[in-house]
C-alpha cells in the first residue's frame, strides 16, 4: 500500500525540491469537522482558571425588612436616615447595590474529560485537512507561492538559532506572506480584555512541526504568528485553532517521516500509541452510481420485479354513471323516472307561461278600455269628484 501512496516533494532551505518520500496514512483519514469542534471546544475548557463574585457582594449594607402593613415591598430596606439610600431596597437582585441571582461560585466544573480516541481521531482529521490547499486558504492562510502542500522542509531547518536565518527561509519557500497577513492584523482588543493582559488581537500563521530542535524554537520564536510544536506532541488548539480546520504546517523531514510510527497506517498499527488504528472512511467510494451499476454488483443482485397485472383505477360512481350501474342497477330506471319528471314538469311550465302570457295580454286590453271610459266620461261631465 506504500508504494501506491502518493509523493511529497522534500524541499531544501532555498525552496526547491531535492527529494521525495511518501505520503503519511494520517494524511487520508477523514476529515471530521463537528468532531473536531467538539473535541477543541472541550480541551480548551482546561486552561480556565476559576471565577466568583465576591462572598459578600450586595450584603455589606445593614437592610432589613419592614414587615407588613406599612403598604410597601417586603424587600429589605436600607436603614438609617438623611440620605437617597435611606430605605432604598437592597440584597435582591433586583435592587441597585444588590447580588446578583445565583452568584458565581470557584468550585464550578471547570474542566471536561475528553475521551482519547476521539482527541486522536480530531488530531488525525486536522493533519489530514492541513494537506487540503482548498481548506487551508478558506481558513485565510496566503500559501499562494507557496510550492506544494504539505510543504516538507530538509532537517537542516533545525540548525537555525537566528531570526534573521527563519525569516529569509520564509521568504525563499513562499510562506512570508502569512506572516505580513498576521502583521497586518494586529488589534487592540475590544472590551475589558485589554485591561487583563490580553491588549492585542492576531491571527495565526504558520505552524512549524519538528522533530528535533538545536535552536529552531528559539529562531521562529519572535516571528509573528508563527508557532513551533514537536511531532511527538502534536496539540489540536494549534492544528485547527478555534475548531476550525486547515492550519497551515510546515513540516521538516523527520517530522513528516515519523507520522507513520505515531498513527499507524491502514496495514500495521501505530508503534507509538498503544492499540492504537486509524479512523476509516464510512465509504471508501463515493459514487453510489458507479457501485452500484459495477459487474460485481449486479451480477448478484436480484433482477427487478414487474408487475404485469395492472390495478384499475377507481371510479367515483357518483360522478361516472357506469360505476353507478355496477354498484345500483336500478339507478337507470331512477334516472329514466327523473328524465319522464323532467319533460313533464317542463311541458307544464310552459303551459303555465302561456296562460300568464294570455292573462297579461287581457289584462292590458282591460285596462286601455278602462283609461278609455275614463278619458270619454270625464269629457262629457259624469265623473264625479
Amino acid at each position: 500500500m506504500a508504494a501506491a501512496r502518493p509523493l511529497v516533494s522534500v524541499h531544501n532551505l532555498t525552496g526547491t525540491a531535492s527529494e521525495q518520500v511518501a505520503l503519511p496514512a494520517v494524511f487520508t483519514a477523514p476529515i471530521r469537522p463537528d468532531i473536531v469542534r467538539f473535541v477543541h471546544t472541550s480541551i480548551a475548557k482546561n486552561a480556565r482558571q476559576p471565577y466568583a463574585v465576591s462572598r459578600r457582594a450586595g450584603h455589606q449594607t445593614s437592610a432589613e425588612s419592614w414587615g407588613t402593613g406599612r403598604a410597601v415591598a417586603r424587600i429589605p430596606r436600607v436603614g438609617g436616615g438623611g440620605t437617597q439610600r435611606s430605605g432604598q431596597g437592597a440584597f435582591g437582585n433586583m435592587c441597585r447595590g444588590g447580588r446578583m441571582f445565583a452568584p458565581t461560585k470557584i468550585w464550578r466544573k471547570w474542566h471536561h474529560k475528553v475521551n482519547l480516541n476521539q482527541r486522536r481521531y480530531a488530531t488525525a482529521s486536522a493533519l489530514a485537512a492541513s494537506a487540503v490547499p482548498a481548506l487551508v486558504m478558506a481558513r485565510g492562510h496566503r500559501i499562494e507561492n507557496v510550492n506544494e502542500v504539505p510543504l516538507v522542509i530538509s532537517n537542516d531547518l533545525g540548525a537555525f538559532t537566528k531570526t534573521s536565518q527563519a525569516v529569509a527561509f520564509l521568504k525563499a519557500i513562499g510562506a512570508y506572506d502569512d506572516v505580513v497577513r498576521v502583521k497586518d492584523s494586529k488589534k487592540i482588543r475590544a472590551g475589558k480584555g485589554k485591561m487583563r493582559n490580553r491588549r492585542y488581537t492576531m491571527r495565526r500563521g504558520p505552524l512549524v512541526v519538528y522533530e528535533k530542535s538545536e535552536g529552531l524554537d528559539r529562531a521562529f520564536r519572535n516571528i509573528p504568528g508563527v508557532e513551533l510544536a514537536s511531532v511527538d506532541s502534536l496539540n489540536l488548539l494549534q492544528l485547527a485553532p478555534g475548531g476550525h480546520l486547515g492550519r497551515f504546517i510546515i513540516w521538516t523531514q523527520g517530522a513528516f517521516q515519523k507520522l507513520d510510527a505515531l498513527f499507524g497506517t491502514y496495514t500495521e498499527k501505530s508503534t507509538l500509541k498503544t492499540g492504537y488504528t486509524l479512523p476509516r472512511h464510512i465509504m471508501s467510494n463515493a459514487d453510489v452510481a458507479r457501485v452500484i451499476n459495477s459487474d460485481e454488483i449486479q451480477s448478484i443482485v436480484r433482477a427487478p420485479i414487474k408487475l404485469t397485472k395492472r390495478l384499475p383505477r377507481k371510479q367515483n360512481p357518483l360522478r361516472n354513471f357506469s360505476a353507478m350501474l355496477r354498484l345500483n342497477p336500478y339507478a337507470k330506471a331512477v334516472r329514466a323516472r327523473e328524465e319522464e319528471r323532467r319533460v313533464a314538469g317542463s311541458e307544464k311550465r310552459k303551459e303555465l307561461i302561456a296562460a300568464r302570457r294570455e292573462h297579461v295580454k287581457t289584462s292590458k286590453s282591460l285596462r286601455e278600455r278602462r283609461q278609455k271610459f275614463y278619458a270619454t266620461a270625464n269629457k262629457e261631465g259624469e265623473v264625479m269628484f
